[in-house]
């Protein structure tokens, strides 16, 4: 089964003082990524803003970071899966033609599918694709659960791998775990739940943090993979903090705010995501005053 590395991270999208999408800083960021820890791009997730970048958008963005990430052996997941059947059928069909690695499959938000709609909709992407493919369970995004069962059901299918789970219930999760076929991965989808899902079993994470500590999440992992479970807690534990400030208002809103802060330039999030509020902001700013920053500054 074809395996991605264990930290990936869902990659902002730079956009431009026009709004554009600034294709030439995304590959700069998806390089200084790879400097620093991360083992593969997820594009055009959440944290990349997919609802409001256009078909021709994503697809540029498939191929650019694509360009960047082979010449580093690394992975490139992209986010294909929409609430439409046939729009990510053909989304996910470009997108294998760009030559991404993998494909991300969202539970379809706002149209509120049954478990056997959820079943029939990603079997019908999965099908049209030679990709593997990832699902991804979001609930407080897409109001729909992926429910364990229907996991172990598509996990059966070939060019499905794995998992994003950001439900944040463990029980769900274990059930997964040990329910799905052999070999198949589960991703954190939460940065809070990344070690206790890998006590669970599970693989690795799908990470947003990553994008300024990605050095440190991968020793975390490295950490509990060869058995040193005290520091891999303990860095855990350090990490909490700047995870709470980086999701105190929506997602991506916070980790852009972070990146341009900083000094590496990302741009505004697009309508109707804005800017942080200013307490949110002093937060973002006194909470990074205790970190190390692994990610490469433009400065």
């Amino acid at each position: 089964m074809e395996k991605f590395g264990r930290l990936l991270t869902a990659m902002v999208t730079p956009f431009a003082a026009d709004g554009k999408v600034d294709f030439a800083q995304a590959k700069k960021l998806a390089t200084a990524l790879l400097d620093s820890g991360s083992e593969g791009i997820v594009v055009s997730g959440t944290t990349g803003e997919c609802p409001t970048l256009t078909q021709e958008e994503k697809l540029r963005l498939f191929s650019e970071v694509r360009a960047v990430a082979s010449s580093k052996s690394a992975a490139v997941i992209a986010g294909t899966g929409t609430y439409c059947t046939s729009a990510s059928i053909e989304l996910t069909r470009k997108a294998e033609r760009v030559g991404v690695d993998a494909c991300l499959l969202v539970v379809p938000y706002y149209s509120r599918p049954t478990q056997e709609g959820l079943y029939q909709h990603i079997e019908a992407i999965a099908e049209a694709t030679r990709l593997p493919c990832i699902l991804y369970n979001v609930p407080s995004r897409t109001v729909t659960n992926l429910a364990a069962d229907t996991v172990a059901r598509l996990s059966q299918i070939e060019n499905i791998i794995g998992i994003k789970e950001a439900s944040a219930n463990f029980e769900q999760i274990t059930k997964i775990i040990d329910g799905a076929r052999e070999g198949f991965l589960v991703y954190s989808g939460n940065d809070s739940d990344t070690l206790p899902i890998l006590t669970l079993g599970g693989y690795g994470v799908i990470s947003v943090i990553s994008h300024l500590v990605g050095l440190q999440i991968r020793q975390m992992i490295d950490y509990f993979v060869s058995g040193k479970t005290k520091e891999a807690a303990k860095l855990h534990g350090d990490l909490l903090p700047l995870v709470n400030a980086l999701f105190t208002v929506a997602n991506p809103m916070p980790v852009k705010y972070a990146l341009n802060y900083l000094g590496f330039p990302v741009g505004m999030p697009r309508l109707p995501l804005t800017e942080p509020d200013e307490k949110s902001k002093a937060l973002i700013q006194e909470t990074l005053k205790h970190y190390k920053i692994d990610l490469p500054l433009v400065k």
